[in-house]
């Protein structure tokens, strides 16, 4: 699955190189991005992209300090990013260490300057086993944001479907309007745990309310969307 995910960005990552225009990729938290972005800083792909031509973003932040364990930019930091050539003004990160909404109006404004009314060329997501993605999280807020690219979002006190880490409550996410103006967007899910969810996101009814990514729709602006499942998230056995 992480392979598939790094094939697909040397290859976009290459594409743009040769179009003579900067590669834009957004980072996403989680354990299965983790291992992707190991994968992409061992010698065997790091060496495959010209990193001086890349840009690194980030879907969503938690509201800690960029040292913080519950970092997304630490983990993706020392997953990847201090360990592959990219210049240092090439990384973006949301931070999280200050007031959520200025840090939010701030990182929006930032995109509205880099990308204008366009998206980025890959932007990552995972899913949640509540459906959320980035931190759009059902009965917030965020989900239903129309307007602004980046928005800080509370998550609620007795919020039960995940476990919120002491002083996290407030993010820093971007929105559907920005995220479905990707050019290509990856969803990776991996945990026999998400099987019944991905199957109720993709094969069931439509309620973006209840399961936030059912709102992830890059078609409108020319985008695609593709999961990336492993075995168990897939409601697959070993044989299959």
């Amino acid at each position: 699955m992480v392979e598939e995910a790094a094939r697909r960005i040397v290859a976009t990552a290459a594409k743009c190189e040769r179009d003579g225009d900067l590669f834009s990729l957004f980072l996403s938290g989680g354990s299965t991005p983790k291992a992707l972005y190991e994968l992409l800083a061992e010698d065997a792909w790091k060496s495959q992209i010209d990193w001086r031509n890349v840009e690194l973003y980030f879907g969503d932040e938690r509201c800690v300090p960029p040292d913080s364990l519950d970092s997304n930019y630490r983990m993706a930091n020392e997953a990847m990013i201090s360990r592959v050539p990219i210049p240092v003004g090439q990384v973006y990160r949301m931070k999280g260490e200050g007031d959520p909404e200025e840090a939010a109006k701030s990182y929006g404004q930032m995109l509205k300057e880099h990308f204008g009314d366009e998206g980025p060329d890959i932007m990552l997501l995972g899913m949640g086993g509540d459906g959320h993605t980035a931190s759009l999280f059902p009965g917030t807020p965020a989900v239903s944001e129309t307007q602004h690219r980046v928005v800080a979002n509370r998550i609620p006190d007795d919020y039960s479907l995940i476990a919120i880490p002491k002083g996290t409550h407030w993010r820093i996410t971007t929105t559907f309007p920005f995220i479905n103006r990707s050019r290509e967007i990856l969803i990776l899910c991996a945990g026999k745990d998400k099987a019944a969810r991905v199957a109720e996101v993709l094969g069931g009814p439509s309620d973006p309310a209840r399961l936030p990514i059912q709102q992830v729709d890059p078609s409108p602006a020319g985008g695609t969307v593709t999961w990336l499942l492993d075995s168990g998230a897939a409601g697959m056995d070993s044989t299959e």
